[in-house]
């Protein structure tokens, strides 16, 4: 899978709890994203994990990256799922990053 995500240390936010960074990229009004954000929320308390929720109308390379392609999941820098979530591999993509 591919990475993105932070390219420096002091580019990633300060970690202040036990989980996984997990990322979103989204946009107003998908409503794939907002499904795949409500069926990993459970799984995101479960393992501690923080989301950050990046929504890519805000940004020209990101909506030149993603476009329709989205939802998109990063934990940490590994991209974890696009379009939609499978929740037994989501959950292992999380033990492993733990």
């Amino acid at each position: 899978m591919s990475e993105l995500g932070p390219k420096r240390a002091s580019d990633a936010p300060a970690k202040t709890h036990a989980g996984p960074d997990v990322t979103l990229y989204s946009k107003v009004g998908c409503h794939l994203c907002e499904e795949a954000k409500a069926a990993i929320a459970p799984l995101l308390l479960e393992f501690h994990a923080t989301l950050r929720e990046i929504d890519i109308e805000g940004d020209a390379t990101l909506m030149e990256r993603f476009g329709c392609d989205i939802p998109v999941i990063y934990i940490g820098r590994k991209k974890a799922a696009k379009h939609r979530v499978n929740l037994e591999q989501f959950r292992r993509q999380l033990q492993d990053a733990s």
